[in-house]
């Protein structure tokens, strides 16, 4: 039994609330159970040096935790004065999953930039950053096309990510904190909505694992991204 009482293949309550901040081009509160992520993305008409004079877009993402979301009261990374080695894996990450899906020639020479703020984490904060990372990226293109600044829609799929891992002995999907403390296997997949895979994260926190259970995690994961690929499309329709 987990600890949540759902079933192996359940997905916790998804819900992806859009137009919540006034000043970004795209933005979503994404709750995925007891996770809620903050997803911004912010539009700038240049690129980094690197891609200049191209003619190719670029997209990139921050993260961060706010100091209470979790348990207990978290320093500010800014008053650190450096991010931590998680925050950098983590958006670097995002970013990635995130122009897998995106045919940066159509976007032009222009940057958008994501930003994932954590107000409360309970497991899979990196996983509900992609998924809801890429619906901000999709509402800020929406309105690029409105404007007539680009003619056609740059981004090719969704991408989602979801959680998997072997808790207790068997796969389960889309792991709580209770259920990813503990769990002897943990693994991220990031698909798209076609059901190709952008990236897997996987390790073994206890004993190894096997082929067979890797499958079962992937097919766990292949349902749990079309929640979240058809959570998405009822967010931007």
């Amino acid at each position: 039994m987990r600890p949540s009482g759902r079933n192996l293949d359940e997905m916790r309550e998804i819900s992806i609330e859009t137009g919540v901040t006034r000043h970004a081009e795209g933005s979503c509160l994404i709750r995925c159970g007891g996770t809620h992520v903050l997803c911004t993305a912010s539009l700038e008409e240049r690129v980094p040096p690197f891609l200049k004079n191209t003619g190719l877009g670029w997209v990139t993402a921050e993260y961060g935790m706010l100091p209470r979301a979790t348990h207990t009261r978290m320093r500010r990374e800014a008053a650190s004065g450096k991010q931590s080695g998680r925050t950098q894996e983590i958006q670097r990450l995002i970013g990635r999953a995130l122009r897998a899906g995106v045919d940066r020639s159509a976007l032009g020479e222009r940057q958008i930039t994501i930003d994932c703020d954590v107000i409360q984490a309970d497991g899979g904060t990196r996983c509900a950053s992609i998924t809801g990372g890429w619906v901000a990226l999709q509402l800020a293109v929406n309105k690029l096309i409105k404007a007539g600044d680009i003619t056609t829609n740059p981004i090719t799929d969704h991408i989602a990510a979801v959680s998997c891992g072997i808790y207790a002995g068997q796969s389960v999907l889309d792991l709580d904190y209770l259920e990813d403390s503990e769990a002897g296997t943990d693994s991220n997949f990031v698909m798209t909505g076609g059901g190709a895979l952008v990236e897997v994260q996987a390790s073994a926190e206890g004993s190894a694992f096997s082929r067979a259970q890797f499958d079962e995690m992937y097919v766990l994961a292949a349902h749990g991204i079309a929640a979240l690929v058809a959570a998405q499309k009822a967010a931007v329709s």
